[in-house]
């Protein structure tokens, strides 16, 4: 039941376009501080999974693995991402409550 909401959650984001995906893009977002949550998948690389883990601690945002590749490119409507970063504090402190528990 939690993971319908969290890409729901996803899915509404992203039709307010306060989502940005794939790894160029989440990762300019994060180094330029118009990020508030990090979320990538858990069959992502572990190279990615790694860089997106070092990114978030140096610039103190939150991180989580969650759902497969194919998952969240679902959600946002899209083809299937490793990676993506909502823009909007009010999405992420939403995602983030919900991804807690």
């Amino acid at each position: 039941m939690n993971q319908n909401k969290i890409l729901s959650l996803i899915g509404m984001a992203t039709r307010a376009r306060k989502v940005v995906s794939g790894e160029y893009m989440t990762e300019n977002k994060v180094k330029s501080g118009g990020a508030f949550l990090v979320v990538v998948a858990k069959d992502a690389s572990d190279n990615t999974k790694k860089m997106f883990s070092d990114m978030c601690q140096f610039y103190e945002l939150p991180m989580y693995e969650y759902g497969t590749k194919e998952e969240l490119g679902h959600a946002m409507g899209k083809d299937v991402r490793a990676s993506l970063a909502i823009t909007e504090e009010g999405f992420a402190k939403a995602l983030t409550k919900l991804l807690d528990s």
